[in-house]
């Protein structure tokens, strides 16, 4: 009878040596390490919780800081809430001796923050019509136009300007400025433009909106320029590139591939710089004469808000004079917070709710 033969798979067994173990226990072993230094460090949820409330707490203590501002101002102000009500800020009173318009006497408890409420607006709004395009031609020249060598050492000095202190501009246009307007500016301005009626007052001292303007525009100035700077350079080197092989100029490639990409930080920029001159004391109050009255001309004597506030705070004759004060402070607060909302309406109507896109 034949041999029937069954041949078996030979299964050949690789023995696991001490020295080369396999991927499995190698990987459990690496995973093994991690986890012990994990366990090590002890249970992190409790601390990942503190970190969590710590970081909440820091976000809402600027809700508390704004309302507790908020809240002594108007609780500081109630004596002039009593007796003048909202006509605190748009009323004005007639002298009875010679029948002419006043506002803020204290002497007699009479008080009215509407001269200082559009001296603070004509000052900013000044500034801003002088600083923003010069701030905006210079991060252009920065940006595109000024040489490599130069673009360190002009933007150094940009930057250095605004880290000058406001009593610094202050002296400087009391001393320089204050003399160039009244000597050569003002009379050239009402010899050109005296017929609108906005340059027709003859201030023999060169004081008055116009200068206060002038010295917040050369303040906020590097402001913008800087941010406006910084905004222009984030937008992307490509963007400039595909402009250009469209066949567009340098100022088409400037005004479409760059301003129109970086409108939302212009706008941002502009809104700090408005932000900085509507709360500016010192530089203002050397400047702008100090006279609570409301007058057309630009070269008339004037006050801010800011500037009462510095000028009369101290000398306070009585507690309706201190409380009117306040009030005022209150006003100029509630003004930033405005100008604030108005800066994100604006951005809104700009890019129609949307995040500005390349064009």
């Amino acid at each position: 009878m034949p041999e029937i033969h069954i041949s078996q798979p030979q299964v050949q067994h690789n023995p696991v040596s001490a020295e080369n173990p396999p991927a499995s226990a190698a990987e459990a072993a690496h995973i093994s390490e991690v986890r012990r230094f994990l366990l090590s460090r002890g249970n992190s949820v409790i601390v990942d919780r503190i970190f969590h409330w710590l970081m909440a707490l820091c976000a809402l203590s600027l809700f508390g800081i704004v309302a507790l501002i908020a809240w002594r101002l108007v609780v500081s102000s109630h004596l002039t809430w009593s007796k003048f009500g909202l006509g605190f800020f748009y009323r004005s009173f007639t002298d009875p001796d010679t029948q002419q318009t006043m506002y803020w006497d204290p002497v007699n408890g009479l008080f009215s923050a509407l001269p200082f409420l559009y001296g603070t607006l004509v000052s900013s709004i000044l500034a801003l019509l002088m600083a923003v395009p010069l701030a905006i031609g210079l991060a252009i020249f920065l940006t595109e136009m000024c040489p490599r060598a130069l673009r360190g050492p002009l933007a150094f000095i940009t930057e250095l300007l605004a880290a000058i202190p406001s009593v610094i501009y202050g002296l400087w246009a009391v001393f320089v400025l204050v003399p160039i307007m009244r000597a050569h500016v003002n009379p050239l301005l009402i010899h050109a433009l005296g017929w609108t009626g906005l340059l027709n007052d003859q201030n023999p001292t060169g004081l008055g909106f116009l200068t206060a303007g002038v010295i917040l525009a050369i303040m906020i100035l590097p402001i913008i320029s800087s941010l406006t700077r910084e905004v222009m350079t984030a937008v992307p080197q490509s963007q400039r590139e595909a402009v250009l092989a469209l066949g567009a100029t340098r100022w088409e490639m400037v005004r479409m591939g760059v301003l129109r990409n970086a409108r939302i930080g212009i706008v941002g920029s502009i809104m700090l710089g408005l932000g900085r001159a509507l709360g500016e004391t010192m530089a203002v109050t050397m400047v702008i004469g100090n006279t609570p009255e409301i007058t057309r001309s630009l070269l008339a004597n004037g006050s801010s808000m800011a500037s009462v506030i510095a000028n009369e705070f101290t000398e306070a004759v009585g507690d309706l004079h201190v409380s009117a004060l306040i009030e005022i402070a209150l006003a100029l607060f509630v003004v930033t917070i405005i100008v604030n909302a108005l800066a994100r309406l604006l951005v809104w109507v700009v890019t129609r709710g949307e995040p500005s896109q390349a064009h």
